[in-house]
Formats: C-alpha cells, sequence, structure tokens
C-alpha cells in the first residue's frame, strides 16, 4: 500500500546492531541533498530533523563518514553529519546529560560544530542520573550467574522508579528549577542507598553492616563514587541552561518545517513486552511510541516504517540466540561491537527467519527494509534458518502475544503478558536451528523481503553513505523522505 513518504520510522527488526545509525546517516545526507537542491524541501525549506523516540544513552549507533570521520550516537541523532539536521528527543526518551555533555565534545572533535545548538528536548522526558546508574549496575552484579545484560547506564532503574514514584521522578524539566530539582535528586539518592542495602540482604550478606564494610559486597565500590547531590545538580542546571527545553508541541513544528526520520534505539526482539523475556529492555522498542507521537501532532499515518536487519543474526549479551555459531562469532568481529563489562560478549548466529518474522509481525508490520552487512554474504556463504526444532516439533513461526500498553519492563501491563513471554524464553532454549541451503549473495534480498512481507528498497555493503543502494520496488519509496 502507498503512503505519503514525509517521514520515516527506522526500527531494528533484531536484537540491535543492524546498522540502523549508519541507514538515519544516509537518509538524511539524502534529504538534506534534496534540501539544498531545492527539491522536496518542505515548507521551509529545511533539513531533516531527527526524534529519538525510545531508549537512552545506552544506545550505540555508529556512523562513519566517506571521508572517514566515525561517531558512535547515543542521544544525538545520527543524521548530525548532515548540515543543519537538528536532534529532538522526545517525551518517550530517557535523557542523560552527564552523557550528553560527553557525546557532543566527541561530535565537535569530529567536525560537528555547537551540537547542544542542534538539540531540543522535551521538557517531559525522565532524566537518568549517576545514581540510578550505580543502582542498575548493583541490581547486575547481585543477579551473579543469572545476569540479564545490561548496559550498566540506568534506563531500566529511571523508568522503574518513575512507575512505582511517579511524583518523585525527576524530570527534564525539573533540571529548570534548583530547589526542586535538589529535593528530587535527595530522594532519588536515599532511595538508592536503601536498596543497595536490600540488595546486600538479599545476597545473604549482613544488611547495614555489609554496606559499613564488615562483609562487603562487590557493588560497594559504587557507593564511593556516587556524586553528592549538589554537585550532581550543578551539572543539570548547567545542562538545562544550554540545551533548549520544549513542550510536546514543538514535534508539530519539526513537521511543519520539513521531513523527520524517528530514529529508534535497540531492537524489537528486546522490546519490553514482546521480547524474550527477562532478556529485554526498559523500553517500547517497536514502531509505537513514534506512531502516538505523530498522532498527537496531528500527522498520525503520514510516516513510513523501515525496518533493519543484517545478512547474520547479532546478539550483544545473554539470552535466546538460538542460531548461534561460534565458527560464525570468530570469523565475523565487528569493529565496533565487542565485549562489554555490562552487556557482557558479543554473539554471531545465522540469519534467523523464525525470530525475524516474529519482530516484524509484534511490530505490526514494515513498509519496507533495509539489508544490511550484505558485503559479508558477497564474501562467504552463509546459511538461513526457517525453523526450529523444539521437543521435536519443527516450528516455523513464533505467536505473536496481545498488542501491549504503556508502563515498564518489571511486570504484566495492560495488553502485555511477560509470564508469557519468559514461558517463550524457557521454550527457545530448548530450540535448534533447521538450517536450510546457502543462499547466493545476489538472492538475499528477495529472501529477506519474503520472511519480512516487505521489499528490501535499501542495501548496505558497508558503514558509509557511499556503501548505500536504493532497490526500487513496484509502488514503493519509502527512502525518498523529501518528496
Amino acid at each position: 500500500m502507498a503512503v505519503p513518504a514525509e517521514h520515516v520510522i527506522v526500527v531494528d527488526l533484531g536484537f540491535g546492531d543492524a546498522g540502523k545509525g549508519t541507514v538515519v546517516d544516509w537518509l538524511c545526507a539524502r534529504a538534506g541533498a534534496r534540501s539544498r537542491n531545492g527539491a522536496g524541501a518542505g515548507a521551509a525549506g529545511r533539513a531533516p530533523a531527527v526524534v529519538r523516540f525510545n531508549g537512552g544513552a545506552q544506545a550505540a549507533h555508529n556512523v562513519v563518514t566517506d571521508d572517514g570521520r566515525h561517531h558512535t550516537f547515543a542521544q544525538f541523532g545520527s543524521g548530525s553529519f548532515t548540515a543543519g539536521c537538528v536532534t529532538h528527543l522526545a517525551r518517550t526518551m530517557l535523557v542523560d546529560p552527564f552523557a550528553l555533555v560527553a557525546e557532543a565534545a566527541h561530535l565537535e572533535s569530529v567536525g560537528v560544530p555547537d551540537p547542544f545548538a542542534r538539540l531540543t528536548v522535551d521538557g517531559d522526558a525522565l532524566l537518568t542520573t549517576p545514581y540510578h546508574a550505580a543502582a542498575n549496575q548493583a541490581r547486575e552484579l547481585a543477579r551473579g550467574t543469572g545476569a540479564h545484560g545490561s548496559c550498566g547506564m540506568g534506563v531500566g532503574e529511571a523508568v522503574s522508579y518513575a512507575l512505582a514514584r511517579p511524583a518523585a521522578a525527576p524530570r527534564v524539566a525539573d533540571c529548570t528549577s534548583p530547589s526542586r530539582l535538589r529535593r528530587l535528586l535527595r530522594e532519588l539518592r536515599d532511595w538508592l542507598l536503601t536498596e543497595l542495602a536490600g540488595l546486600a540482604e538479599l545476597a545473604g550478606l549482613a544488611g547495614p553492616a555489609a554496606l559499613a564494610g564488615s562483609a562487603e559486597p562487590a557493588w560497594s565500590p559504587l557507593l564511593a563514587g556516587l556524586p553528592a547531590v549538589e554537585d550532581c545538580a550543578t551539572v543539570l542546571a548547567a545542562f538545562a541552561r544550554a540545551t533548549r527545553i520544549v513542550d510536546s508541541s514543538w514535534l508539530r513544528v519539526l513537521c511543519d518545517r520539513g521531513p523527520v526520520v524517528f530514529e529508534g534505539a535497540q531492537g524489537v526482539l528486546l522490546d519490553e513486552w514482546h521480547g524474550f523475556h527477562p532478556y529485554t529492555t526498559w523500553s517500547t522498542t517497536t514502531p509505537r511510541n513514534a506512531e502516538e507521537l505523530l498522532a498527537e501532532a496531528g500527522r498520525g499515518g503520514q510516516a513510513w516504517r523501515l525496518g533493519v536487519v543484517r545478512a547474520y543474526t547479532t546478539r550483544h549479551g545473554p539470552g535466546p540466540l538460538v542460531t548461534e555459531n561460534a565458527e560464525l562469532t570468530a570469523a565475523l568481529p565487528d569493529v565496533h561491537n565487542g565485549t562489554g563489562r555490562w552487556q557482557g560478549p558479543f554473539r554471531v548466529g545465522h540469519f534467523d527467519a523464525v525470530a525475524h518474522r516474529y519482530a516484524a509481525e509484534v511490530a505490526g508490520g514494515v513498509d519496507a527494509v533495509a539489508l544490511t552487512h550484505l558485503d559479508v554474504a558477497e564474501r562467504r556463504p552463509l546459511e538461513f534458518c526457517d525453523g526450529y526444532r523444539i521437543d521435536g516439533a519443527t516450528v516455523r513461526r513464533l505467536a505473536a502475544g496481545p498488542a501491549a500498553g504503556p508502563g515498564g519492563g518489571a511486570a504484566a501491563g495492560p495488553g502485555g503478558d511477560l509470564e508469557r513471554q519468559a514461558a517463550l524464553t524457557r521454550r527457545l532454549a530448548r530450540a535448534e536451528p533447521v538450517l536450510g541451503a546457502r543462499p547466493a549473495a545476489g538472492d538475499w534480498p528477495d529472501l529477506v523481503s519474503e520472511v519480512l512481507a516487505a521489499p528490501v528498497t535499501l542495501v548496505s555493503r558497508g558503514p558509509r553513505a557511499a556503501d548505500k543502494q536504493v532497490r526500487p520496488a513496484p509502488g514503493c519509496q519509502p527512502v525518498a523522505v523529501s518528496q
């Protein structure tokens, strides 16, 4: 079905790391070039805008420019190398001002001038702070060998805290009110200390005595590194002075000015409601947030859904990866993804059609697909998994659960069933891949199109914009975001 290609929603149909950043960079560069040439530049002739609509500073979207500059985008939009491209952090994003400052400094070092001048932030967005990060890391340490996998940046803790204490959860707008900000930070820090004491007791240590050092748990050093409330408040107040803080009406302004690329974080298979619980994120990784934001701005139904997948399947950290293959993991190292202290190892497997098909279905389908890392399929044969063997039966499709409601990732919410997802995870732990023929490199786009029920309209053979190639499909031009 043809729909207006005014805006694009980019989502990862895997476990993340499929190349969303490089696809967003290409989309913005193309739209920016059209704007400079006067073709479809929007009412004000502006360069594109990137809206981040889920996750937080744990995102790691790597972009390499055609002249060799590299940046790992976490909160700034991955289109920032395009002149005039702005970033908006929506209310559904979690904002880490401490990480933003560091990211802005690196962007300036690679030739992106004054990143904060090109940034707007919704005042209702939740803040993540060093206190959330410490609680996140302590909780993972307390899980021991049962760690869920985490970036250790406190995103899930910020969501959990906001669900438990919505009135006390610090938000971006609070950074403009020093007295309120200090009060909220003190409450948050006190909560953290209580949380850590509770973890010590669960771990069989001496509770408060353990925190005093008589039976020191592994996370005690986290306490020593906590910043003072006054120091934390000073940084956040400086962030507020450097940043344009707006309300929800700003998105309508951006949509009126020109094309908007909605840049998703992580992958649909990590979704808080549809992922393989508990190895998931506290974030809605489907297009849902972006579409709700567009509807609120009066632009519902005006965006393409562009799904991104690699020609092989990867996962960073623990959790199901049915097609995992040690030989592939050794043969296909990723220069931008390695073993992380909190995430764990970067894992590689054969293309998992069952998992990616499931991702597309729980996302509500996509209009088109960007297929990345096709150069790997051209260098070496890659296998294709179109089924699992589970308890003696062959499974070709995983049933999608009901649509999930808003909320965090700790308990079933309206329409979400985490017990069902946990049972699915246990089932996948018993699954073995059913591998078919090794497709020729030229057959991969059509094969992926069939699996995901959407045309592959963009293929990528490397991390740069020059490595991208449009693959036209009848009646489908989702990559022309500024037509």
